[in-house]
């Protein structure tokens, strides 16, 4: 088996980005990276896309400067489904922690559904460490355009960053 190596570009995601972004999900999910984005602007987070030389977001996520308090939160981590085991997420998130090491952040946390094994286990070979758990829910669009409320158990983790 042959091993490609692609450069990969970490930049702040745009409104422009958006088209490209449909293996994201839902129309649903889609406007939740479009608020984020204009949450960027504001300077409240930091919202990033790993990209290959084609420009193209083959992931995307945030970081949250508004809580908790002391420290940031990670959130809406996603790369594209046939790219995934790939190092991409691990470029994501590592870009992620240094934007929030250069706002003078000691620690970054993340929270994981429990019904969701395969990225925890990313989070802690990078050094994650369960920190407690909380109930989580949001709305998800299904197939045929309705909205239903999705609520799930997450264990938090954190990772001191210094």
């Amino acid at each position: 088996m042959a091993e490609v190596v692609v450069p990969l570009t970490v930049r702040d995601l745009t409104e422009a980005d958006l088209p490209a972004c449909g293996w994201y999900g839902t129309p649903t999910d889609l406007a939740y990276v479009a608020e984020a984005i204009q949450r960027a602007r504001r300077g409240e987070v930091d919202y990033l896309t790993v990209c290959p030389p084609s420009g193209l977001p083959v992931a995307v996520g945030g970081v949250d400067y508004t809580k908790p308090p002391g420290g940031a939160t990670l959130w809406q981590l996603s790369v594209r489904t046939e790219l995934r085991s790939c190092g991409i997420g691990t470029v994501l998130i590592e870009a992620l922690e240094q934007r929030a090491r250069g706002r003078g952040l000691s620690w970054v946390e993340l929270g994981v559904d429990d019904n969701s094994s395969r990225p925890r286990a990313l989070y802690e070979r990078l050094g994650y460490v369960v920190s407690g758990s909380e109930t989580g829910s949001w709305d998800q669009e299904a197939a045929d355009g309705s909205t239903t409320r999705y609520e799930t158990r997450i264990t938090l983790m954190r990772k001191q960053l210094i």
